[in-house]
């Protein structure tokens, strides 16, 4: 099983389906603990359209709110991002606070294998969050701890706009 991420921010509706389908993937999971996007712009991420759409691709839409950070890990970054003066579209990497934390309280409880029943016979799995940036968000953490747990040897792909 290929294990790969999307972040939303910087695609279209149009290309966040065409980049999955180019990619071969038959699962998103959602890593987001709210679904919802505010603006126009990025209505197409919204939870229930989403599911629209990925069902019309033929692709299976799961929530995995288990792989979501708390208000409080998220709050940590939010403090960071603002101790930098960079706002979450701008950052390019996560704080060693927050990636500690996630590692410890979301990572460590998260039992993969189950998880792994969840996904069935899925052959390419992306991880779904908003930010563009893969290594500015959680969804990259979380694609290497899977792909470690299931033995995948390959490296973990980022799909970008």
């Amino acid at each position: 099983m290929r294990v790969l991420t999307i972040g939303g921010y910087g695609f279209t509706e149009e290309g966040f389906v065409r980049a999955l389908g180019a990619a071969g993937v038959n699962v998103l999971v959602d890593v987001r603990q709210r679904r919802g996007m505010r603006g126009a712009r990025y209505a197409f991420l919204n939870r229930e359209r989403l599911q629209t759409s990925m069902s019309a691709a033929g692709i299976r839409y799961v929530h995995a709110r288990e792989l979501a950070p708390t208000a409080d890990i998220r709050d940590a970054q939010k403090r960071e991002d603002a101790n930098i003066g960079i706002g979450k579209r701008d950052r390019s990497r996560l704080s060693p606070e927050f990636v500690r934390r996630y590692q410890t309280e979301i990572l460590s409880r998260f039992d993969a294998m189950a998880f792994r029943g969840v996904l069935n016979e899925a052959t390419a799995v992306a991880l779904f969050c908003v930010e563009g940036h893969p290594d500015a968000c959680h969804r990259s953490l979380a694609a290497e701890h899977i792909a470690r747990a299931f033995g995948e040897e390959g490296p973990v792909e980022h799909l970008r706009p």
